[in-house]
């Protein structure tokens, strides 16, 4: 059984199911998931799409919809019985559906496991409790839960395999019509309909800006494959050129000579192309201030975490504006020096991610705890 609560979940749940059906191809694989999962051999209970929000208040609106969708997979456990339950990060929803599974006597793997160490550090002793493994995709997770008495095993981050363009960079550029020659920034306001509402005006604006320094600058919008195309099209773009809004992250980071990114797993997949970034994010006044006082960390964009400093620009908050990104992408665009420090430093995160295979070394670890059940 597994359960994931994203888009980022979903993309790591469906290569887990390709990989746990590959060494047992007579698993049956069911629970909470998306469209890749389902692509991987999963069988959907339900689907996270509704479900998925961000911020303390945001989630209020979602609580009725995620019982009814909690309760179904109790019930599911219940009946059928699943030799393991995998919850895949989406913290506040898996804690809970993860405690009621295992007082079924079913185990419980985590895999993506949420940011204990940077908040809500008392959940860890909840992931002691609750987990019979958690398999980590940073490096420097596994001490820290070991540390603490958590079973761990580190297995690398998904995203080393899975994070490749699908089309050689000139056939896509030719596709969407778009010139090698001229400066290309890449857009990615988030992988939810409340990110892209808060995140995509501001890049809209910043656009404009860039444009009235450089004028040859061309953008392009990635988007979700899961959010709806009415969330880009009421955005109303002045002062710029086409914009193109593609399903197509990893094509366009591998096009793109600067991305300007919402905070999250975009960021690791930017790096994982060597993409100089401006991380970007907002969230709702009143759960960044109730939020705020939880956080143990000083930057919020995972490559800087794994850096271990501060290599790519964070505007959280306040500081998400149009003329601070703007600023920052020409900086960008315009200092060779610093582009190319960025890109150095963005290959030392790539090393710290671990070897390819992370998919399958999850799958292994999952069949061998579900076998001793």
């Amino acid at each position: 059984m597994m359960s994931c609560g994203e888009p980022s979940g979903d993309l790591y749940a469906g290569a887990l199911a390709v990989e746990i059906r590959r060494r047992d191809p007579a698993a049956a694989i069911f629970g909470l998931g998306g469209q890749r999962m389902m692509a991987g051999g999963g069988e959907l209970l339900a689907d996270y799409r509704g479900i998925s929000v961000t911020g303390l208040v945001e989630a209020l609106r979602v609580v009725p919809r995620s019982l009814a969708v909690m309760n179904r997979l109790i019930d599911a456990a219940r009946s059928e019985k699943p030799h393991a339950l995998v919850v895949i990060d989406f913290p506040d929803f898996n804690f809970r559906l993860a405690a009621a599974v295992k007082k079924l006597g079913i185990p419980v793997i985590y895999y993506i496991s949420p940011q204990l160490w940077a908040w809500r550090r008392n959940r860890m002793q909840t992931m002691k409790r609750i987990a019979d493994r958690v398999l980590v995709i940073f490096p420097f997770e596994e001490a820290l839960y070991r540390n603490a008495g958590v079973p761990v095993e580190f297995v690398g981050h998904p995203l080393v395999d899975l994070a490749r363009a699908q089309e050689p960079k000139e056939s896509f550029l030719d596709e969407i019509g778009l010139s090698g020659s001229r400066p290309i920034v890449a857009l990615l306001p988030g992988s939810r309909p409340n990110e892209v509402d808060r995140l995509l005006p501001v890049m809209r604006d910043a656009a404009a800006q860039i444009t009235r320094q450089l004028p040859d600058t061309q953008f392009v919008v990635a988007r979700a494959p899961s959010l709806d195309d009415r969330l880009f099209s009421r955005v109303r773009w002045k002062g710029t050129k086409p914009i193109e809004v593609l399903a197509r992250t990893d094509d366009v980071l591998a096009v793109a000579d600067v991305a300007v990114t919402a905070s999250g797993t975009a960021t690791v997949q930017a790096a994982l192309h060597g993409r100089p970034m401006v991380v970007v994010y907002r969230l709702s006044p009143l759960t960044y201030r109730l939020g705020r006082r939880f956080v143990h960390v000083d930057t919020f964009a995972m490559v800087n975490l794994i850096a271990g400093r501060r290599i790519v620009p964070e505007l959280i908050q306040d500081d998400c504006t149009p003329e601070n990104v703007s600023r920052e992408v020409l900086s960008l665009l315009t200092d060779a020096v610093r582009f190319e420090a960025t890109r150095a430093a963005l290959r030392d995160v790539r090393q710290k991610l671990g070897a390819p295979g992370a998919s399958g070394r999850a799958a292994e670890a999952v069949l061998a705890v579900a076998s001793k059940h």
